[in-house]
């Protein structure tokens, strides 16, 4: 099934919901220890729950700082590839950055939101003027109790396919 397609769905039916997480488990296996799940999606933001289990915590029973990372990487990409054509764009991490606020006891989400004018300010209109661009996606993390455990801000290189010189 296209990708577009099932995510188009996933926002208005929770089987469809359901059915990309489960593609989400087999496509980036890293991810599957962590249960990540993506709770919410839209043409505008991405919810992503991050659990409270023994896979995710670190060494005092907390959420592992490196789960947050990851779950912020996740959400920023997959996010960024549902809006950007990922046939015309290629993204890549440049780089990861996170603050920690507040140590996680119970289970929290990632959340990201885009618009159509931020694509179009800070991705298209760029990338008229320059063969690759960077481009900071902040992402909160909060849990159940609405405490803000952190912030991440994930740079990527947007890139045309057409200019990539490497052979794939």
């Amino acid at each position: 099934m296209d990708t577009k397609k099932l995510i188009d769905k996933a926002q208005r039916s929770g089987f469809y919901l359901w059915l990309l997480n489960q593609g989400l488990f087999k496509m980036i296996p890293f991810n599957k220890p962590h249960r990540f799940k993506v709770a919410e999606i839209s043409d505008s933001q991405i919810k992503v729950n991050l659990p409270y289990r023994k896979s995710n915590f670190n060494h005092i029973k907390g959420i592992h700082a490196c789960a947050m990372a990851t779950v912020s990487e996740f959400a920023t990409g997959f996010m960024l590839l549902s809006r950007l054509d990922p046939k015309a764009y290629r993204i890549i991490m440049k780089t990861l950055e996170m603050d920690y606020h507040y140590q996680g006891k119970m289970d929290a989400h990632a959340q990201f939101e885009l618009s159509d004018d931020w694509l179009k300010t800070e991705v298209y209109e760029p990338l008229r003027q320059s063969d690759s661009i960077i481009i900071v996606c902040e992402v909160k993390i909060m849990d159940s109790e609405g405490n803000h455990l952190s912030t991440g801000r994930v740079h990527w290189q947007v890139k045309p396919w057409i200019k990539v010189k490497t052979k794939m």
